[in-house]
């Protein structure tokens, strides 16, 4: 299909019928629906209910969400500052490794020492000031620039791992 329809959302759909709307659907809004899923999941049942593969899905959309939007300072500073101690790991699962680097070299900059917690991260971004926000603005151009499709290989890896993906 030369122009894919966007999905507006998750609907309870199995994660069998979303893959099979890959002809018809852009990926990147049918990945979105997968983490809206288990987002419900996480919700009703806590992070010990997820697999490490539905982990991925959550780590990667939400560094996709937060960058793409306000950056890396953004990722950080937000909820899914939780996830940064996994998103190296996560892109490299899906055979994103320049992703990975630049996602590592964000983390790097933060120069926290120690357990990466959400008040760590907190207080090096205070402490980082400009300088810090130039470097990671640098981080968020590389990462925008980089031409490793995220949501491709995201639901490549998905499909790949089906069976330890369960969406209800």
């Amino acid at each position: 299909m030369s122009n894919p329809e966007f999905l507006g959302g998750y609907d309870g759909q199995s994660l069998d019928e979303l893959i099979a709307m890959e002809s018809s659907h852009r990926i990147d809004s049918l990945v979105l629906a997968m983490e809206s899923a288990l987002d419900q999941k996480l919700s009703v049942g806590g992070p010990a209910g997820l697999s490490a593969e539905e982990r991925v899905i959550l780590v990667i959309e939400a560094l996709e969400r937060e960058v793409n939007n306000g950056g890396y300072d953004q990722f950080f500073t937000n909820s899914s500052g939780a996830y940064a101690g996994e998103i190296e790991a996560a892109l490299r699962s899906i055979g994103c490794p320049r992703q990975a680097d630049i996602a590592k070299r964000a983390l790097e900059a933060l120069g926290v020492k120690g357990a990466l917690t959400s008040a760590s991260v907190e207080a090096a971004l205070d402490a980082g000031g400009d300088d810090l926000s130039g470097r990671l603005g640098d981080l968020d151009d590389e990462y925008y620039k980089c031409d490793e499709p995220i949501a491709d290989r995201l639901f490549a890896f998905v499909k790949a791992n089906r069976a330890k993906v369960q969406l209800r």
